[in-house]
């Protein structure tokens, strides 16, 4: 249990995140004046919490093992696949739930299959991965120094 919890690898990353998720719920706090708490947990929006997460975690692994290690190769890799899926696979899922929404609540009206509409924010622009991709870099490389 204390080789987990010292876990600095582990850590790092879920700070990213959650730092990550703050910055949306703030953000979303300035623009809209009110405290929207899905914003702390919700998927999609400005930086991206999981391309944070797995480029922290990337880059302080990057640091300690080597770039050229195969413990590096292999985070880096799975991190691109996340952040592809971010901005894409699931972004695309998302833009398809705006149109399903449109669609039901046109031809639907008054006879509703249910009250509740489909998640639409759940991917990411590539701007957003961007810049979760560059604050996780920037934590990671914190990280590293601190615990160095």
């Amino acid at each position: 249990m204390k080789d987990f919890l010292s876990n600095h690898y582990l850590w790092g990353a879920i700070l990213s995140s959650v730092i990550a998720q703050l910055l949306k719920f703030l953000a979303t706090l300035v623009k809209t004046r009110r405290a929207d708490l899905s914003r702390l947990v919700g998927t999609g929006g400005m930086p991206s919490a999981h391309s944070a997460s797995v480029v922290a975690l990337s880059t302080m692994i990057g640091l300690s093992e080597g770039f050229s290690s195969p413990l590096f190769g292999a985070v880096a890799f799975f991190s691109l696949i996340i952040m592809y899926d971010a901005a894409g696979v699931r972004k695309a899922a998302g833009e398809q739930a705006k149109v399903l929404n449109v669609i039901l609540d046109e031809f639907l009206k008054g006879h509703p299959i249910s009250d509740t509409e489909l998640k639409e924010l759940l991917g990411h622009t590539p701007k957003e991965v961007l810049a979760g991709a560059l604050m996780g870099m920037i934590i990671g490389v914190l990280i590293h120094l601190t615990v160095s």
